[in-house]
């Protein structure tokens, strides 16, 4: 059973044989023989990629969770609560993993040499498909599907920035309601490709803008460097504290603030094994101290 819930989350036998360190042959004789006991298939075999049957679905949703109950039954017995181990899948936004997360999985290995990171990068647009195959999503942002179990990680602000080359040329805006007079970059964060509104607040002030023009990208690598090449106005977290020294970019509307958005921890069941109970954990831990704070400098720390 947990031989079949590994080769049907990475839909390949090799993949999956590569994860378990067992022969690719061995695995694929054990789903075989499973299959024989059940009466049905379960795996649609191709020379490309491994699907689920129908059958195989139901049989899915169903052993996945018993497969979670029993590795955490079994990490009590070998007293592995405080010491996880084995491989771990994430998944998360491209740009805020390599950005801000990178040191963390550094930090989170060195703690835990025993775990494997298996990381899954996918724009904003992909990541609902690829997040049933990883044991835990990292998601920005209001979760539509209020089914999912998420745990808050921490609070991210965001600000306006703009190459001074475009500010010269076009002006600098003084209050929100000047920028329907500038170039936004639009940003796609949602998997319909809906472009996200910019919530600006200052005090007890608080305007939604929805930005639309020229560019519209769903990557803020994109959006920070056509930012920096003077297309126009960019929503961007973090400092920015290299651009800004280096006069690439320049804070708009300072005493403005987009968001703040939330960072959530998505994961399919509450049963958690201690890797990825631990991990979570470990992020609320670096990132909780941001939830308050005021500056996104701080984050960058």
């Amino acid at each position: 059973m947990e031989l079949f819930v590994e080769v049907a989350k990475t839909h390949s036998f090799s993949r999956a044989a590569a994860t378990l360190g067992v022969p690719k042959s061995t695995l694929s004789r054990q789903v075989a023989e499973l299959e024989r006991s059940v009466g049905l298939r379960l795996l649609s075999r191709t020379t490309r990629k491994v699907e689920l049957t129908d059958a195989g679905r139901l049989y899915f949703e169903r052993c996945q969770r018993i497969v979670a109950e029993a590795q955490i039954a079994h990490e009590e017995l070998q007293k592995l609560v405080d010491t996880p181990a084995g491989p771990l899948r994430v998944n998360m936004p491209a740009d805020f993993g390599t950005d801000f997360l990178a040191e963390s999985f550094m930090e989170f290995s060195r703690r835990y040499p025993d775990v494997t990171f298996f990381l899954d990068l996918a724009n904003p647009d992909h990541a609902s498909r690829v997040f049933q195959t990883c044991d835990v999503s990292i998601e920005i942002g209001d979760l539509p599907d209020s089914t999912q179990i998420a745990r808050l990680l921490g609070m991210l602000p965001a600000h306006l920035y703009a190459s001074r080359e475009y500010l010269e040329k076009h002006g600098e805006p003084r209050h929100p309601s000047e920028l329907t007079r500038h170039e936004c970059i639009e940003f796609r964060a949602e998997g319909a490709g809906r472009v996200t509104r910019w919530p600006l607040s200052n005090g007890q002030q608080h305007i939604e803008f929805t930005p639309g023009n020229r560019f519209s990208v769903n990557g803020v690598a994109m959006a920070r460097r056509l930012a920096m090449l003077g297309a126009g106005i960019a929503v961007l977290v973090g400092g920015q504290l290299a651009e800004q020294q280096s006069g690439q970019l320049q804070r708009v509307l300072p005493d403005w603030q987009l968001g703040p958005f939330p960072v959530h921890a998505v994961t399919e069941t509450r049963l958690l094994p201690a890797k990825t109970r631990i991990f979570i954990e470990f992020l609320m831990e670096r990132l909780g101290s941001y939830r308050q704070s005021k500056d996104t400098a701080a984050f960058m720390k």
